[in-house]
């Protein structure tokens, strides 16, 4: 069951791109998807937080640091996402965010919390190779610079929020540690939306796109994780969790009829090779369940 609901999760995870660009294409804006999404989902989330208690007591650091990942962090991974699934197709961008776990290696080893091994030299150099290929893919037919620099821009912002997140956040409860930092990044959207504005005037269709964004791949998701995560640990969910970006692929080629290149799909499967190589076998003292990097694919 522990492995189901880790599969659950990536799948409606990965399904979030789909519900994206359908609500951009009932005139949604990028703006106005975020801010419902974090709303709804920090609601529901704070909620359910409160029930269960795990709010109750926590130190006014650990609130102050999990409402400023949302407000920073988590605020502009999600917007560089989002912004880029309106400009590319959604497997791409699916493909480019999931450079962030090998990111994250680099940086731990960066700042000494790690070491480095052939092990993991060895995944940065295939996620790499892989990288290279899925792009080099991608400008066989209409090569958007800027959307592939915001897809890419995701990761790098992904890689510093959990790094920091994994310095400062201690022992708080995954739960209330996400919904500490959803509400922080609805808070953002909300002061952007009230100097820029947001149009809620797009069709009545959007608004189910919007609601399954934020229901089904933001809070139905993280429950799956949360529920999986507790069964088998944080290791043998992260490595599940790679079934994400084939469930996007997947479900962007039914809707949208988005196709890869036979180059493009081996450079994804080095990218996803990668990120088995890093997680596989890794001790659990260094991904605790509490951990940002536990609770890492919570945040896209």
């Amino acid at each position: 069951m522990g492995r189901l609901f880790c599969l659950l999760s990536a799948a409606t995870f990965g399904v979030m791109a789909v519900f994206g660009k359908l609500a951009y294409d009932a005139g949604v804006s990028v703006d106005a998807l975020l801010l419902v999404r974090f709303g709804l989902a920090g609601a529901l989330l704070l909620t359910l937080a409160l029930a269960r208690g795990a709010l109750r007591n926590l130190p006014r650091r650990a609130v102050l640091t999990g409402l400023g990942m949302g407000v920073f962090g988590y605020a502009a991974q999600s917007g560089l996402y989002f912004s880029a699934l309106a400009r590319i197709d959604a497997s791409l961008v699916a493909l480019l965010l999931y450079l962030y776990p090998v990111l994250v290696m680099v940086g731990a080893i960066a700042l000494r919390r790690e070491r480095a091994s052939r092990r993991r030299i060895g995944a940065l150099a295939v996620a790499l190779i892989g990288i290279g290929l899925v792009l080099s893919g991608a400008m066989t037919g209409r090569f958007d610079v800027l959307g592939i620099l915001l897809a890419m821009g995701a990761p790098v912002v992904y890689t510093c929020y959990i790094l920091v997140g994994d310095s400062l956040t201690g022992e708080v409860q995954p739960l209330a540690l996400t919904a500490l930092v959803c509400t922080g990044a609805f808070g953002t959207f909300l002061v952007l939306g009230f100097f820029r504005g947001i149009d809620l005037t797009f069709e009545p269709i959007g608004w189910l796109w919007l609601a399954a964004v934020a229901l089904i791949s933001t809070v139905a998701a993280i429950l799956f994780f949360f529920a999986g995560m507790a069964r088998v640990g944080p290791s043998v969910a992260s490595i599940l969790s790679i079934f994400e970006p084939v469930v996007t692929v997947a479900a962007a080629a039914l809707v949208f009829g988005e196709q890869l290149t036979a180059v493009q799909w081996l450079g994804g499967a080095l990218v996803l090779s990668s990120v088995v190589i890093v997680q596989w076998r890794q001790s659990l003292p260094e991904l605790s369940p509490t951990s940002p990097k536990a609770t890492a694919d919570l945040a896209v």
